[in-house]
């Protein structure tokens, strides 16, 4: 399975955030587009297949489920992100909030 670590994660990169919404109101990647991993079968083609996509959820277990149904359903250019918003946040990469709160991992 490709993964990337955070220190490893471009700028401009195109991050998609599987997990809950009370998970992703909580914190999250200033740019990350939110996808709920059961969401996924059915707006599969919401995700981009002419770049790379890096996935990511709280510590990579769900990110890397979700990356190995996309690759099956022949989104190759997906990766998981190792360690999830838990390693981000722990290397200060920026992050938001929804819920009007300092940005925290839920």
């Amino acid at each position: 399975m490709p993964t990337v670590t955070v220190d490893d994660v471009a700028a401009d990169a195109y991050i998609l955030d599987v997990r809950e919404d009370d998970e992703w109101a909580a914190g999250h990647a200033p740019d990350a587009t939110h996808l709920p991993m059961m969401q996924i079968p059915a707006r599969i083609d919401e995700i981009p297949t002419d770049r790379d996509v890096v996935v990511v959820c709280r510590v990579g277990g769900r990110s890397a489920q979700v990356v190995a149904y996309l690759q099956q359903q022949g989104l190759d250019r997906t990766i998981n992100l190792d360690g999830g918003m838990s390693d981000w946040a722990a290397a200060g990469r920026p992050m938001v909030s929804e819920d009007g709160g300092a940005p925290r991992v839920a």
